[in-house]
């Protein structure tokens, strides 16, 4: 399953009404048979510009990412659950890609980068060069 990061802005609300609306995130998620990785808690900031959600203007709002696994059919649904939640201000999703590893640090390396061998040639080379 691909993996997602959802950055979520949820209304100025108390603790527990807070609490109560990411858990109705969280089972969301979990009942359209995603896995959630991590919950990170930004905190509550004051938004960038004036943004209104269910006819109500907001300038505050409680930051969260959610990194999860889901396949790309229900990713949709989620999308318009989550816009109808009357909590939610925002929810923007962003599909995470795989660690880009060389592949040079494993073993020998076929990306075109010098060997020692070349590395000296190459060095050889360049002295020669700069004596002209």
């Amino acid at each position: 399953m691909p993996q997602y990061e959802l950055c979520l802005i949820y209304k100025a609300l108390q603790r527990p009404l807070l609490h109560t609306a990411i858990k109705r995130t969280a089972e969301t998620i979990l009942e359209r048979g995603g896995i959630i990785r991590s919950f990170e808690n930004l905190g509550k900031r004051a938004l960038p510009y004036k943004m209104s959600a269910h006819k109500e203007r907001h300038t505050e709002g409680n930051y969260f990412i959610v990194n999860f696994d889901s396949s790309g059919k229900q990713l949709e649904h989620m999308k318009e659950y989550l816009e109808r939640d009357i909590d939610v201000i925002r929810p923007s999703f962003l599909r995470k890609e795989k660690e880009f590893r060389r592949p040079c640090l494993d073993g020998p390396c076929f990306w075109g980068e010098l060997t020692e061998e070349k590395s000296k040639e190459v060095k050889r080379f360049m002295g020669k060069t700069e004596k002209l």
